[in-house]
């Protein structure tokens, strides 16, 4: 009886653990936006067979204005380390409302 009691109030601390930690990025304004792809710049890692390049960027801006690169997701291998390595401790004009403020912002580059 007493393992069972100790298993629910694990399972109980757990759970509501796992529900904490759910992230709902949000859209960054467009002054963000805008310093962003003058940062990236026009060149993407392209494959020899695309036109473009797609990529979610899961960002975040510290207390210091610097962009902190959480996640990139994209189809083309070589786009998370290129973006990564153009964005994270980049500084930009955008002052964090609240601590910890996660931003997801979809990024489409064409070939030109």
């Amino acid at each position: 009886m007493k393992n069972l009691k100790l298993f629910i109030v694990a399972f109980t601390l757990f759970t509501m653990s796992v529900s904490a930690a759910v992230i709902n990025p949000i859209k960054p304004t467009n002054q963000l936006r805008a310093e962003i792809v003058d940062i990236i710049g026009p060149n993407c890692p392209y494959e020899y067979d695309k036109d473009e390049c797609t990529a979610d960027v899961i960002f975040t801006v510290n207390t210091n204005g610097e962009i902190i690169v959480l996640s990139v997701e994209s189809p083309n291998s070589k786009a998370e380390s290129y973006l990564k390595s153009k964005l994270n401790y980049k500084k930009v004009s955008h002052t964090t409302t609240r601590e910890g403020e996660i931003f997801l912002l979809p990024l489409r580059m064409v070939r030109e």
